[in-house]
């Protein structure tokens, strides 16, 4: 079944005869066309979509560089590109921020190559520190280095929840039914944004984390109204956890969540992502995707628990100035004391400041 599932990354089939791929910029001319490529491409994921582009621009003001392969008057691959500079991880390119899918999705080698080439020769002739494409798969690419330190947990949905159920871990059936009898009750809806916003806050605080602006869920919804879902769970009238996921043709990918202190007592957490399951399943939906994370953190361990397929991801990055690979990710271990003083930071603080640092980050 595995074969089947979706993935991105870099398509070696060539079925496109003519003379050649010819590489262009995003235009507004373009537009219809690159949606309609990454919708129809196997490897495109959620975040190819433009509506990601346009998110990305509103809340943070990265200056993108978009481009696509061109053959016989068709688009045949694409290639989303932001550059991003800041005092902390120096002026570099990447594909893309804040996602944990995107680089280059293309039909053909040809394609494929053309763009890869581009966005090097990009990086060279901006005279970037460097160049980072988070492919879902496909190999190492030539003179690209590997950051191998993230995988991604897919699992696949029957329409049938019992199935769904039975697939997963003991352990993970015991604190659903925890959950369940608990009296949790799931709410849908994005009127609860500020309630959401609230349980995102208090988790990234909780984890030494800047959080992002609230900004950012009012323009993914706003942008993505058939793509996305809010998701909260109370206990009685009180928010304990909450996830905002995407849909993207037949897979749901829970994407952001925060859960308040009562959520581990009472397996909010669990009873969440099942209730989640249960409604996707029955929409129609035929894969789970729990998204990335950093090996041997807590959120790897709690994902590991749902008896899903962990897939490493091919992130790599091409060095343009900079000799060494960098690591700017918040768990480098250089900024744990960073870490630990945003911990004791006020809630109201860090809502302030978190929205500025965060962008160092993306």
């Amino acid at each position: 079944m595995a074969e089947n599932r979706p993935r991105c990354g870099l398509v070696t089939s060539a079925d496109v005869q003519d003379s050649g791929p010819q590489v262009r910029p995003l235009d507004s001319g373009s537009a219809e066309g690159w949606d309609r490529f990454v919708l129809g491409h196997p490897q495109a994921s959620f975040f190819h979509l433009l509506g990601w582009k346009r998110v990305i621009e509103k809340t943070f003001g990265f200056e993108s560089q978009y481009s696509f392969c061109e053959r016989g008057g068709k688009i045949t691959g694409v290639a989303p590109l932001f550059l991003i500079s800041n005092w902390l991880a120096g002026r570099f390119l990447v594909s893309l921020p804040l996602a944990v899918y995107g680089g280059i999705c293309a039909a053909d080698s040809e394609s494929a190559q053309a763009l890869i080439d581009h966005a090097k020769q990009t990086a060279l002739s901006q005279r970037v520190d460097y160049l980072e494409l988070r492919h879902r798969n496909g190999g190492l690419l030539d003179g690209f280095h590997p950051n191998s330190r993230y995988v991604t947990f897919t699992a696949p949905l029957s329409p049938d929840p019992e199935v769904n159920r039975k697939r997963l871990p003991k352990d993970t059936r015991y604190m659903i039914r925890k959950g369940e009898k608990a009296g949790l009750e799931a709410r849908t809806g994005e009127d609860q944004l500020d309630q959401f916003y609230g349980l995102f806050a208090h988790s990234m605080k909780r984890l030494g984390t800047p959080v992002f602006p609230r900004l950012l869920f009012r323009n993914l919804l706003e942008e993505f109204p058939e793509h996305t879902q809010l998701l909260l769970i109370y206990k009685g009238s009180r928010p304990v956890t909450g996830v905002l996921s995407f849909f993207f043709r037949d897979v749901i990918l829970p994407y952001y969540a925060g859960a308040s202190a009562a959520a581990p007592g009472l397996a909010a957490n669990n009873f969440m992502y099942w209730e989640l399951m249960k409604w996707a399943a029955s929409r129609g939906f035929r894969w789970f995707d729990f998204g990335r994370s950093k090996k041997d953190t807590g959120a790897y361990l709690f994902k590991s628990q749902w008896g899903m397929q962990i897939e490493p991801l091919d992130y790599q990055v091409f060095l343009g100035k900079r000799r060494t690979v960098p690591n700017f990710s918040p768990a480098n271990p250089k900024f744990e004391l960073a870490a630990r003083i945003w911990k004791r930071l006020p809630l109201p603080l860090t809502k302030v400041l978190g929205p500025r640092v965060v962008r160092w980050f993306p």
